[in-house]
């Protein structure tokens, strides 16, 4: 159930995000989820998309250095503690969570936070969540295309 993020490095400069979000809705792709953040003058840009090899192939055309990751999303109830309580499934683990994102649910998961997490051992942590009855998301749940040609 993991799924493939874009992670996409962006010189922190007017015009460089709205060049790839241009050239992806111009190709027909839409963004599932998004995420950016700053390092040394350059951002990554972390989205799910509905064509994750479409979407690498247009990036890459503007000469913008992307790469696929694989990322886990959870869905967790929307209210004060939740996400110290799946968090705590993983104190005593090896595992390390190496980022995470929010975002509201949509869908099946409305009403509901969606946590997608880069851990340090993806299969490890989807097994540990389903140990404990954590929803991990497919891509079905985002609109993604599971096998893009």
């Amino acid at each position: 159930m993991k799924l493939k993020q874009l992670s996409v490095f962006l010189e922190n400069a007017p015009g460089r995000l709205y060049e790839a979000a241009q050239a992806l809705g111009e190709a027909g792709l839409n963004l599932r989820s998004l995420s950016i953040s700053d390092v040394s003058g350059f951002g990554v840009l972390r989205i799910l998309v509905s064509d994750i090899v479409k979407a690498r192939r247009i990036i890459m055309e503007k000469q913008l250095p992307a790469r696929i990751d694989d990322v886990v999303a959870a869905e967790i109830d929307d209210v004060p503690g939740s996400l110290a309580r799946l968090l705590c499934f993983f104190k005593d683990t090896q595992v390390n969570i190496e980022y995470m994102y929010a975002l509201a649910g949509t869908g099946s998961s409305a009403g509901r936070a969606v946590m997608v997490f880069r851990f340090s051992d993806n299969d490890r942590a989807i097994e540990i969540m389903h140990k404990n009855g954590v929803r991990v998301l497919d891509a079905d749940s985002f609109g993604i295309l599971d096998n893009p040609e």
